[in-house]
């Protein structure tokens, strides 16, 4: 008995290792599918976020063209990041209104004259509830709208440039 109570750490040991190396080996999935894809937008009606952009709502998104929306803030460094593929994005053809969450509108106007404006319009939501009620838990996301007002399909976090030909595609089935 005193001899197995010996190799017991060692027992041990080799368990907790066995179970982290089987942690690392497994992938990860990572994708987190939205509840809210298939369905239609929360309604909303959101002041002017930018001098230069008229307010959104809601009701503008069932107009039977998609487009995105994207969620951001002036504040938000991702946010910065993702600015160029916007403008690939709009370049392209992408039609995208945005959402500035607890912002103001002079940061708002500052950020969009730093890193571009690829937006058609902005609306200011400055508690964050309509970005709640989407389900978005964070800056930057985008989302993209049929022409019918139904989310499609939920990007999570910034856009990077091997990201726009999958948003390009899902705005292209969203019609």
């Amino acid at each position: 008995m005193k001899r197995l109570l010996i190799w017991l750490p060692l027992a041990l040991f080799l368990g907790f290792f066995a179970l982290f190396a089987s942690g690392l080996l497994q992938p990860d999935d990572r994708i987190i599918t939205s509840k809210l894809v298939g369905k239609p937008l929360p309604a909303f009606d959101l002041p002017a976020a930018a001098s230069d952009r008229p307010a959104l709502a809601s009701a503008m998104f069932a107009t039977g063209q998609p487009r995105l929306l994207n969620i951001f803030a002036s504040w938000c460094v991702p946010c910065a990041a993702e600015a160029p593929q916007l403008m690939a994005l709009s370049r392209a053809g992408a039609r995208i209104d945005a959402i500035a969450i607890r912002d103001a509108r002079p940061d708002v106007d500052a950020f969009l004259k730093r890193w571009g404006n690829p937006y058609a319009r902005i609306g200011l939501d400055a508690r964050s509830s309509v970005q709640i009620a989407l389900g978005s838990s964070g800056v930057p996301e985008t989302f993209v709208i049929d022409g019918q007002g139904r989310i499609t399909h939920q990007h999570i976090g910034d856009i990077r440039a091997d990201d726009v030909p999958l948003i390009l595609q899902k705005l292209e089935e969203a019609r």
